[in-house]
Formats: structure tokens, C-alpha cells, sequence
């Protein structure tokens, strides 16, 4: 089987040792030094560390202290944390359709969507790739918006030369499955340094020092044995996405003109860090989206559909209360988009042989 992805972490073993040994395995040095990192990356001054990508989202919206009624807006096609995390910060989410190239949220469909009550945008950076920010930040501006990025999938990626998550406060999951993993793990980037002194508040029940509460809290904290899983890839992640993009690149080449394919681009000033591999089957090949996933699996290799349905398009969201707008109708393409989307294997550690073995079965399936 050639796995959608493949998770070594072999690299921390020294450091997790050495947090074992210390005796003191919650928050601490170890997580210090993941953030210093983190904000390196991400090219911001400061990098809050939290327990999970879905608190990271939570905890950036608290800190702007959103009232209800209050609206966010943000891309019907993403994993359901951006969801749930609006929800649960008490907002309501309005939603704007994206386009087909980059996954990610179509400016000018924010621009319909925007109105009195919207306090925040929050573009979702899909795939690796990076929003359109050079329209979306001044948009934000313009209106007076605070900006969210969801960069959960974009660690490493840049518009223009600038990192995703330095736009106003960037959010990234360091989940199993990402690019760079702590297992469960989450943070929050951003130069604002009130915010950044509130989300540390934030993540430690409210308190600055021990039984000192200046707000109501949660335990949003990151351990330092999660920490010492992160910190090597880290430092290793330049070369970690350099293998990515080149496995990328090998796969658009061997399945350039392969019929009823659209293959994923990577749009102008932007560097794409591949975190999927997604391609579009489109209505007019051999197979179905459905079909090619299961004949792959079948043929051992793995893939994923990343995913399935717009983020709403549930029974537990259709009469939500903070969701007045929970129509697939009002999201075309990313409707469209959610009917066709297949994930490959794209991951540092496929070899020549395994991009052949996918290349060559894709095409096969699809009469090429």
C-alpha cells in the first residue's frame, strides 16, 4: 500500500527523552522553544502554542472579543473546526463561495457577504496553497475586519514573499497528519502584542500567575512532551517541503492530459507547500470522483476526499441558529468542487517508484 501519508517523527526521540528525564512534562522550556521557532516561520513576533488547531481557531476569535450577533466570514469548503470554532466563540458565520482554482475564498464573493454586523474574515489556506491575500487584506481593511487565517494545512506557505499567518492572527494545527506534527497541537501567530499577552492569559485558565485571574479562561496548553515531537521538524522543514514540492511536480507532469483530470496549480506569488495533492475528476471522466478513490484503494494506493460535502451540509447545521445561511444552493462552486475533489499521495517519504506506481494506475483507471 502506498499510504496518503506517512507519519516519522524518529527525529524527536532525543528531545522527548530528554523531557522524560526532566520530570516536568506540561508546559515549559521545551514549549518556549517551539514558539521561537514557530514565530521564525511564520515571520511574526510572537507564536502562542495551544493544545489543538480547533483551540487555536477559538482562541483567536475570544481574544477579539466577538459579540452575538457579531459575524464571521469564511469558506464553505474546510474542515469542520473553522465551523465549530465560530460557533463556539458565539458568532455568527456567514458564508463565501471560493473558487475552483485555488480552493481557497473568492474575494469578490466576500465582498457580497460582507455587512454591518461582519467583524471578522477568516480565509481558509487549503491544501498548502495560500489564499488570495493581496485582495483579501485590503479588502479586510477596508471594511475595518479583523483577519483569522486558518493556516491549519499552510505552514511554511507565502503570498508574495509573506508567510501565511502574518495577516493578523494566523492559526495552524500541528495534528498527526500535518506537515509539521506535535500529534495534537495548535498555534496562534500574529505582531499584536496585546493579543499575544491575552491568548498566553487565555490558554492558562485566565491567569497570569498562578491564582491570578484577569479573565475567564480555559486550559488551551501545549505540553512540552508534545513540543519535543515538533521542534526537529521544524528545523528540518525547508527540506521537508522541498521533497513535497518536488513529488508535486513529478505528479502534474505524469498526469498532465490524462482526460477528465484537473490538476492542482500553484497561482502567481504564491509558494505552495503541498500539503495535499488534490485534484478535481471532473463529470466528464471515465470514472467518478467515487470510483477512482475506490479503484485506487483497491489497487493499493491510498488517497483521501478532503471533502465531501460543503462544511454545512450536515443535519446537525442545516437549523443552526448562527448559520442563516445553510444552503449548498447559495455556494456553487464549492459544491461543484466538494463532488470532485481526490486527494493523492504527495508526502516527503513516497520514492520514484512509488510517484510512478500513482501516475501510471491514474491514468490507466482513467483511459489516458
Amino acid at each position: 500500500m502506498i499510504p496518503i501519508t506517512v507519519v516519522d517523527v524518529r527525529d524527536a526521540e532525543p528531545l522527548v527523552a530528554e523531557v522524560l528525564r526532566s520530570g516536568a512534562i506540561a508546559q515549559g522550556p521545551m514549549v518556549r522553544r517551539l514558539e521561537t521557532a514557530f514565530a521564525e516561520v511564520a515571520g511574526t513576533r510572537h507564536a502562542v502554542a495551544v493544545n489543538n488547531g480547533t483551540t487555536a481557531l477559538i482562541g483567536a476569535l475570544r481574544v477579539l472579543d466577538l459579540r452575538p450577533g457579531d459575524e464571521v466570514i469564511t469558506s464553505p469548503f474546510t474542515f469542520v473546526a473553522t465551523l465549530n470554532a465560530i460557533l463556539q466563540a458565539g458568532a455568527t458565520v456567514r458564508f463565501a463561495d471560493i473558487s475552483a482554482d485555488d480552493f481557497a475564498i473568492d474575494p469578490d464573493k466576500v465582498v457580497a457577504a460582507t455587512g454591518p454586523r461582519t467583524k471578522v474574515l477568516m480565509p481558509v489556506h487549503l491544501y498548502g496553497q495560500p489564499a488570495d491575500m493581496g485582495k483579501l487584506a485590503p479588502l479586510a481593511a477596508e471594511h475595518g475586519l479583523h483577519v483569522v487565517e486558518d493556516a491549519a494545512q499552510a505552514v511554511g506557505a507565502t503570498f508574495e514573499g509573506r508567510q501565511a499567518g502574518s495577516y493578523g492572527l494566523g492559526c495552524f494545527s500541528l495534528y498527526a497528519t500535518k506537515n509539521v506534527t506535535t500529534a495534537e497541537g495548535g498555534v496562534i501567530t500574529c505582531d499584536d502584542d496585546e493579543l499575544a499577552d491575552r491568548l498566553r492569559v487565555l490558554r492558562n485558565q485566565g491567569m497570569r500567575t498562578r491564582y491570578q485571574y484577569e479573565m475567564a479562561g480555559n486550559n488551551y496548553r501545549m505540553t512540552d512532551l508534545h513540543a519535543a515531537v515538533g521542534i526537529p521538524q521544524l528545523e528540518k522543514l525547508e527540506a521537508l517541503t522541498t521533497a513535497r514540492r518536488h513529488n508535486a511536480q513529478r505528479l502534474s507532469a505524469g498526469l498532465a492530459g490524462t482526460p477528465g483530470l484537473r490538476l492542482p496549480a500553484v497561482l502567481p506569488g504564491r509558494e505552495h507547500v503541498w500539503h495535499q495533492y488534490t485534484v478535481l475528476v471532473g463529470p466528464h471522466a471515465m470514472l467518478s470522483r467515487d470510483e477512482l478513490a475506490e479503484q485506487l484503494t483497491a489497487r493499493g494506493i491510498g488517497n483521501g476526499v478532503y471533502y465531501p460535502k460543503v462544511v454545512f451540509d450536515y443535519d446537525c447545521y442545516r437549523e443552526h441558529p448562527q448559520i442563516p445561511d445553510a444552503s449548498p444552493s447559495n455556494v456553487p462552486v464549492a459544491t461543484a468542487v466538494a463532488a470532485e475533489a481526490l486527494s493523492l499521495p504527495v508526502h516527503p517519504a513516497l520514492s520514484e517508484a512509488d510517484l510512478d506506481t500513482v501516475i501510471e494506475t491514474v491514468r490507466d483507471l482513467l483511459g489516458a
